[in-house]
């Protein structure tokens, strides 16, 4: 097939990640464009790939200005910006890949979905974990009847202390004005998950959850206002000097979290950065409001259940799910993360399965490697962009997991959890 041409709107950390993958593998994919209002990242990712003066913008509009010259656009810009060039570039006709969340409210979700829908584009949202290995690999088993049917999973998210500090309580979706709650940034592709791995529609939902921690009723008595400044810091597990400095920089880690402080990650800039901006401020002592754990009780067709946790307070790693079934059941251990030469590395995967009739456990080795940068997520990031630009190469829409209205209703899923936890009440679909 010839390479898919690509846009990408949002030369930040997801977008860059996105178009790694047509540098790994220009046969594929061709970054042709880009727009971005901040010039480092705009400039970055444009020299990066060759793109010509001419297709490099710093506001996404003017882009639509253009006669139709790529194939697809990469929409990675904040949540609450994604709806409106969604809907206009469906009807120019380009094939859209979406991060999630598709936007911050039902209205506009359900106004990409059918944007896509009417106008007969390919449109994959970037909830990962359909696309992964472990993933599929669970599929295929319950589909072979190994465990009988489906009755219930319980699923446990670790989001880890330090990422909870930096994404949701200094980072860009710690406030819900300014992006969305933490069910929805965080979670709404584990309640895709769920959907994916149980195979029939959530009826109901209930779930409480609340902001326990990361308040200024706990910051320490002595503690300041910034990290760089405060008496108690080396006390402290919540430091951004920890996190940042000796956690990333000084092991050798230039890319994620560091890279989201300063584009140019040195030690100077990094301690510049905790100084200024917002990654240095006490995480008791922000503007953040998302909860800091939360749990989701889902009710699907036919009775069958499912639970979800989150959490701020653990180690950070992989997530622990159990699927139970009439004949057996399957566990999964997302393993964890460590930085091994400047590099992540997961390891501790994992897939079980138990039958009942045999009473026999059988370890299904998990180890999924790729040489690849994009090796986000469990190699989601590649096997998505992977999915994404084949599915519009070789015209097959099947090869994309997450189109326009499975994810809208796994989206009214998590609007519809929201709603319960907040009115105390269930709530049905």
């Amino acid at each position: 097939m010839k390479p898919v041409k690509l846009i990408v709107l949002g030369a930040g950390s997801r977008g860059a990640t996105y178009a790694q993958y047509a540098l790994e593998n220009p046969d594929q994919a061709q970054v042709v464009g880009v727009a971005e209002p901040r010039e480092y990242h705009r400039q970055h990712l444009a020299e990066a790939h060759g793109i010509p003066a001419e297709n490099v913008f710093t506001d996404w509009k003017d882009v639509t200005q253009r006669d139709k010259f790529a194939d697809a656009v990469i929409i990675a810009t904040q949540d609450s910006m994604h709806a409106e060039p969604a809907c206009l570039f469906a009807e120019k006709g380009y094939h859209i890949l979406l991060e999630k969340p598709m936007a911050p409210n039902e209205e506009d979700t359900a106004r990409i979905a059918h944007a896509a829908v009417d106008n007969g584009i390919m449109l994959a949202v970037c909830h990962i974990f359909r696309y992964v290995q472990y993933t599929q690999r669970i599929k295929k088993l319950i589909d072979s009847g190994a465990i009988g049917e489906v009755v219930s999973i319980q699923h446990f998210e670790p989001v880890g202390y330090w990422h909870q500090a930096h994404s949701f309580v200094r980072g860009n979706w710690g406030n819900e004005a300014r992006s969305s709650f933490m069910l929805l940034a965080k979670a709404c592709h584990e309640i895709d998950w769920l959907a994916y791995i149980m195979g029939v529609p959530c009826v109901s939902v209930s779930s409480f959850g609340s902001l326990k921690h990361f308040r200024r009723e706990e910051q320490p008595e002595g503690a300041s206002d910034r990290c760089l400044e405060c008496a108690v810091e080396p006390d402290c597990p919540y430091s951004a000097k920890h996190i940042y400095l000796d956690k990333f920089v000084r092991q050798g880690e230039t890319g994620w979290p560091v890279n989201i402080l300063t584009p140019v990650v040195t030690e100077e800039h990094v301690l510049e950065a905790l100084r200024t901006g917002p990654y240095g401020q006490c995480v008791y002592a922000c503007d953040n409001d998302v909860v800091d754990n939360q749990i989701v009780n889902l009710l699907y067709e036919g009775g069958k259940t499912a639970t979800y946790t989150m959490n701020a307070f653990n180690k950070d790693g992989g997530k622990k799910t159990t699927i139970f079934g009439t004949h057996g059941e399957i566990r999964m251990n997302g393993g964890y993360g460590e930085l091994v030469d400047g590099t992540w590395e997961m390891h501790g995967a994992s897939i079980e399965h138990f039958d009942f009739l045999t009473e026999t456990t059988t370890e299904i080795p998990y180890h999924d490697h790729v040489d690849t940068m994009v090796s986000g997520h469990h190699y989601g990031d590649y096997y998505l962009m992977k999915h994404f630009v084949t599915a519009i190469g070789e015209n097959r829409p099947d090869l994309i997991l997450t189109g326009p209205m499975e994810t809208l209703a796994t989206h009214r899923t998590v609007f519809a959890a929201e709603r319960a936890r907040r009115e105390h009440k269930v709530v049905d679909l």
